[in-house]
């Protein structure tokens, strides 16, 4: 039987859109909790949410796919939409979206998605805040001065250091194009 691992994810924007962070918080039986927070520049609360939930399921992809998760959000909006309840009808979210059922499909246990109300997602909500409020940069994360760069800038660098978890250099391509036009940036056609 797989272990579980019970993860809380939460994203924030001040302005929405406005600076954004990112958190969750992994916990494994019989281990320390793992926690993750840091900035994303400017986008959206529900880009932020969506941004947690895929960098708290890569992190659970490394921890081993044979695992069981049980994710739990305060964005009503997301864990319905992972669950197949809403369609993502914004197109803004739907490489998001798209990104985070493929890593969930990696799973061999399975993934189960619960909303949960934000006052059960405290530590979570916490390190959002810390990490808005400038306290908080993780190792190998973008530093929370960094906040300023512009939001392509963040997300290129973001995807290259995510590049290993692509199992190919052409995935990579094609997550970078795909933020390419999210910013309405249109590439000559390849040969």
């Amino acid at each position: 039987m797989p272990e579980t691992l019970t993860i809380h994810t939460d994203g924030a924007s001040r302005g929405n859109p406005g600076a954004a962070a990112f958190a969750y918080v992994i916990a494994r039986p019989n281990e320390s909790p793992i926690e993750e927070g840091g900035c994303l520049g400017e986008m959206t609360n529900n880009q932020a949410e969506y941004t947690a939930l895929v960098r708290a399921l890569e992190h659970a992809l490394r921890l081993g796919p044979e695992h069981r998760l049980h994710v739990h959000a305060d964005s009503e909006l997301m864990v319905k939409q992972m669950r197949g309840e809403y369609k993502v009808k914004n197109t803004e979210l739907r490489d998001l979206f798209e990104r985070a059922r493929d890593l969930a499909e990696k799973f061999t246990g399975g993934v189960v998605y619960t909303h949960i109300r934000r006052e059960l997602n405290k530590r979570a909500d916490a390190l959002c805040n810390e990490a808005l409020d400038g306290k908080r940069g993780p190792q190998g994360r973008l530093a929370p001065k960094a906040a300023a760069r512009p939001l392509l800038h963040q997300q290129a660098i973001e995807c290259l250091r995510e590049a290993a978890a692509y199992p190919t250099a052409e995935e990579v391509w094609e997550r970078l194009v795909k933020i390419l036009k999210q910013h309405r940036i249109e590439l000559p056609p390849s040969e």
